[in-house]
């Protein structure tokens, strides 16, 4: 069985339609109708049929948010759509995976999704999440009274509305440590051109730039980063320079032109140079890293 925080992930980032500014309130709508079904016991334990019960609700709860979307919409649209988001699958009259919104008739339900509604805290939590995350203030507060919740302050809202998994959240403050170590081990500096700018505004001028790039090796250990600027950062995943085991820096030659006021600031100037290294060894790139740019993104002559 999944747990709380898989669905509550998929519910704050559903696919919306932001065309018009404000997040389209279809799919966040009709999660909320199914909530109040699953409250009241009115739901089959794996199916809900576009039944009259579950237009009314839909379309009662338009009427918060008509003064933005006044045209009423057709509830087989959500119904249909959220089977791209990985919430139920949407089906046909017969039973059968339903290929457009308007043949759309029954939304399958996964038995682990009614089990996650079922409990009382859970459906707090979606409706909070919902209500913060896609609807304007004025929204927010007759929404919350509508369903019964006391409205939150702003920052409760704010916090619901910037909701992030465990996992996300375990990511981002492994990410934030990444940085913090590879930047500071450098001392603001960047590898490639030694170039070195702080502001108390603004902290530093470089990046914590990873060598075998993060959504493949998944590794936020500091030997696979190195301190770059922005530019030697975005020639660096270009493939445009590598290093070697020795830590010589290897320009891509003939892969690229350039041009500027000073000859010896251009990329092909750093050629056989060594790079800015950290103080600790210990914190020097590791060869393995090292290799696999050299392999995968160096665009070797």
């Amino acid at each position: 069985m999944n747990r709380p925080d898989y669905w509550l992930n998929k519910f704050s980032k559903l696919r919306v339609d932001r065309a018009r500014g404000d997040p389209a309130p279809h799919k966040p709508l009709l999660l909320l109708v199914l909530c109040d079904l699953v409250e009241k016991e009115s739901l089959s334990r794996d199916v809900l049929p576009l039944s009259p019960e579950l237009a009314f609700r839909f379309y009662t709860y338009w009427g918060i948010v008509a003064e933005r979307r006044p045209q009423r919409p057709d509830v087989r649209l959500p119904c249909h759509h959220l089977s791209g988001d990985g919430i139920w699958s949407a089906l046909d009259q017969q039973g059968e995976p339903s290929p457009d919104r308007m043949m759309t008739r029954f939304a399958k339900l996964t038995s682990d999704l009614v089990a996650f509604l079922d409990d009382p805290t859970n459906r707090e939590k979606v409706r909070h999440l919902l209500i913060a995350k896609y609807f304007r203030p004025s929204e927010q507060i007759a929404l919350y009274e509508m369903i019964g919740l006391p409205v939150p302050s702003r920052q409760e809202i704010e916090q619901n509305a910037a909701y992030k998994s465990p996992e996300e959240a375990r990511l981002a403050g492994r990410e934030a440590r990444f940085r913090v170590r590879v930047v500071s081990a450098y001392n603001f500096t960047c590898a490639l051109t030694a170039y070195r700018l702080t502001t108390i505004t603004a902290g530093s001028i470089v990046d914590a730039a990873h060598i075998h790039e993060f959504r493949d090796s998944r590794n936020n250990d500091p030997r696979n980063g190195i301190a770059l600027s922005k530019n030697a950062h975005w020639t660096f995943d270009q493939g445009l320079w590598s290093i070697s085991d020795d830590y010589q820096i290897i320009i891509a030659v003939g892969q690229f032109a350039e041009a500027g006021p000073n000859e010896h600031n251009l990329l092909a100037s750093y050629h056989g140079r060594r790079l800015y290294l950290p103080e600790d060894r210990t914190l020097w790139p590791d060869p393995i890293h090292l290799a696999w740019h050299r392999k995968s993104k160096f665009k070797a002559t």
